[in-house]
This record gives structure tokens, C-alpha cells and sequence, in this order.
């Protein structure tokens, strides 16, 4: 069990099966201003897992049409991922460099924007 502190309260981060729940520990006073703590449960981020938020931004990739020599510029990915999907920055980075480590995307040098691969293009094939 790891913990972390937030600005009002403590976070205690348990290990369950491959991921982990995060229990927000809340701080209330009674009466008689004696403490007690209450657990509550955060929902789990859908993408912290890099291969799922991968799969998701492949999705996103395929979801535009290529504009010159199959070119998907990298905002019209992580925009809709980002604000839409609400996802975090972290998440995103994980996510596409999980992308391009299984050879689904190949991100240009110049960071702008993404091609498939072959074996990216299966996957909606």
C-alpha cells in the first residue's frame, strides 16, 4: 500500500490484481471535535492502462481520413482523447507511445503527426 497526500486529504493506493484502487481518505470533525476517517472509493481511469488508451488512440487515428501521403495530424488525436474522452496527458503520452512500441503508429520527428503501419491497418481491416 503506497500513499500519497492531496490538498485536503490522503490518498492510500492498493494494490488490486493488475491495477490499483485509489481510497481518498476524508477528514471529518464531530461535536466534540474528535477525528474520524472515512474511505471512499475513486473510480478507476479507464485509460491508465497504455495498451487500452492505445487501442483508443489507433481508434481515434482511423476514425479521420489521411490527408497528404497518409498523414493524420497528431491534434486531430489528441484533442478528441484529451477533452473529449477526458483523459489525462500522462495517459495520452503512455497510450501513444504504446502505439508506436507495438508498430500500430509511427510518430514523424517532428512530433505534427502519425502514420500507420501495416500492421496498424489491420487492425480495422
Amino acid at each position: 500500500m503506497t500513499k500519497a497526500t492531496d490538498s485536503d486529504s490522503e490518498v492510500n493506493i492498493v494494490p488490486f490484481g493488475k491495477s490499483a484502487i485509489r481510497i481518498r481518505l476524508a477528514a471529518t470533525f464531530t461535536a466534540d471535535t474528535f477525528m474520524s476517517t472515512k474511505q471512499k472509493f475513486i473510480e478507476p481511469r479507464p485509460y491508465a492502462d497504455p495498451e487500452f488508451a492505445a487501442r483508443k488512440l489507433v481508434e481515434l487515428a482511423n476514425a479521420f481520413e489521411p490527408v497528404h501521403d497518409g498523414r493524420i495530424y497528431i491534434e486531430k488525436i489528441n484533442g478528441p482523447f484529451l477533452y473529449q474522452l477526458k483523459g489525462t496527458p500522462a495517459e495520452y503520452k503512455a497510450g501513444l507511445d504504446c502505439a508506436i512500441a507495438k508498430g500500430w503508429l509511427v510518430l514523424h520527428e517532428s512530433g505534427t503527426y502519425v502514420k500507420f503501419t501495416e500492421a496498424g491497418a489491420t487492425l480495422f481491416a
